[in-house]
């Protein structure tokens, strides 16, 4: 299981500081969706560069123009993007065309998306599908319990990433359950010691 720090709602100076007490400790870097939308896919090389080689995700959230935004994140140097579960199966096709023809890694966000509609966009076997609950809706109850749910229901789908208020205490049940990322934010982002949370975090992991 991966640890992917979301940082969001701060100027791109505090984003970069952010980056440089977690690099090497983070799996994945991920530029939240307010901070793209404030500052531009382009303003954004500065956090990029700071993140010295770890992998970092654009949560770009496209929901159209698929290709077009998928191409401009991966030349930008983003190595996971993010797309709508919710956009049609069009958009989601292009998303994954140009995840392939760049070498990177696509991630369907399930924000809001019920059983028929999962179903629906199941078929993308090299996209990470993310449990999601939103941040206006409070933290994810129980995430284990979420999880197991939905590899019942979804058997056919391989790799799940969960966010939505990730505790440090919930990560070694996680853990067991064999998924691909695990997304957390404030949790370490706003901790007193970014650099401690973090580490902290990944050895709740092992």
């Amino acid at each position: 299981m991966k640890l992917q720090v979301a940082i969001d709602r701060v100027s791109i100076q505090k984003a970069v500081q952010i980056v440089e007490l977690i690099e090497g400790k983070a799996d994945i870097i991920e530029v939240g969706t307010s901070l793209t939308k404030e500052f531009g896919v382009k303003a954004l090389s500065p956090i990029i560069e700071a993140a010295n080689g770890t992998a970092v995700l654009g949560d770009i959230k496209t929901c159209d123009e698929g290709k077009y935004e998928f191409d401009l994140g991966y030349k930008q140097g983003f190595k996971y993007l993010t797309v709508m579960g919710s956009s049609s199966l069009g958009t989601l096709q292009v998303c994954a065309q140009s995840a392939a023809e760049h070498n990177g890694l696509m991630m369907i966000d399930l924000l809001e998306c019920d059983e028929a509609r999962i179903e629906a966009i199941s078929g993308f076997a090299d996209a990470i599908y993310c449990l999601h609950t939103s941040v206006d809706s409070g933290a994810t109850a129980d995430p284990v319990a979420q999880v197991r749910a939905f590899r019942q229901r979804f058997p056919q789908i391989q790799h799940i990433a969960i966010a939505g208020g990730i505790k440090q205490h919930q990560l070694a049940a996680l853990a067991q359950e064999n998924i691909d990322i695990v997304i957390m934010g404030s949790a370490i982002t706003k901790a007193d010691d970014i650099t401690a949370a973090c580490m902290a975090c990944r050895k709740e992991m092992k």
